[in-house]
């Protein structure tokens, strides 16, 4: 089928991240758009900042459970503040193949919503208060919701977790 990946997870992705966001209540506009190599040319794409492209990061913890940590384009993690606000002294970005096992979703295309585990969300206190993009759970879409809505909707911890790149 046109659009999917060689696995078939971007059809099924999508429609979880649908699904998910309809089910919380959430209004989510997903966009097409062509394949970029990086945030920045994705954010010229959708006529944006790096900044209002809001990353979904799989974390793992030590014990094997997981987290999401909703990061802007333009700040990276702050492991200390991170681990600080969890409570733990190690957390680790796993492999692609962990992350794809930890949520359904490839690297490109995580999302908290719709993701097969709902592991907690914590997100960067610089994301609030305007309108994000985000993956939508496939290649080749981005999209667009308001963040204190998203938050909210996922139950979130807001804080400080990042750092400038």
């Amino acid at each position: 089928m046109a659009g999917h990946t060689a696995n078939g997870t971007d059809g099924v992705g999508r429609e979880r991240f649908l699904a998910d966001a309809s089910a919380r209540g959430l209004h989510v506009e997903v966009v097409e758009r062509p394949a970029a190599k990086s945030l920045e040319e994705a954010a010229g794409i959708l006529g944006i900042t790096p900044a209002d492209i809001v990353k979904s990061l799989v974390v793992k913890h030590k014990d094997g459970t997981f987290l999401f940590a909703l990061v802007p384009g333009d700040r990276q993690i702050s492991w200390p503040k991170l681990r600080q606000l969890v409570g733990v002294n190690k957390l680790s970005l796993p492999p692609a193949d962990i992350a794809l096992e930890a949520t359904g979703y490839e690297r490109g295309t995580i999302t908290p919503l719709g993701s097969t585990s709902p592991w907690p969300v914590y997100a960067d206190a610089t994301i609030t208060g305007r309108r994000i993009s985000m993956g939508a759970g496939a290649h080749g879409y981005s999209a667009f919701v308001d963040a204190d809505a998203l938050t909210s909707a996922l139950g979130a911890v807001v804080a400080d977790i990042s750092d400038p790149m």
